[in-house]
């Protein structure tokens, strides 16, 4: 397994699942750009009760940064052109929204305590 950190934008909507097991669970498609301007698709799966609510919280096109196991994959297009794309068992999600609501908590309390 390969851990990674990918940022990029929320493709579609969250969707929850149950397995068959009856746990929920979140998938969703990520759109990220590789370090040569591809943009690349990154298929997303959340156990994590925290990830997964975060998750179903974005809109279509919101940013969004997970960390998580990786795995490479290779699809082909319409057209017959073969593209890269990953899946991604993610384990903590970080979104703008986050961070602000950090921030005023923070800012509420008089800062982080040591």
């Amino acid at each position: 397994m390969i851990d990674g950190l990918v940022a990029g934008k929320l493709y579609g909507v969250a969707e929850q699942r149950l397995d068959k097991g009856n746990k929920p669970f979140v998938v969703c498609k990520v759109r990220a750009a590789s370090s040569d301007g591809e943009m690349l698709f990154v298929n997303v799966i959340a156990f994590d009760e925290g990830t997964s609510a975060l998750l179903l919280a974005l809109a279509d096109g919101e940013s969004v940064a997970l960390s998580g196991s990786v795995t490479p994959r290779v699809w082909t297009d319409k057209q017959g052109n073969t593209r890269p794309s990953l899946d991604m068992v993610a384990h903590r999600a970080l979104t703008a929204h986050d961070v602000q609501h950090r921030r005023s908590v923070l800012e509420s309390t008089g800062g982080p305590q040591d």
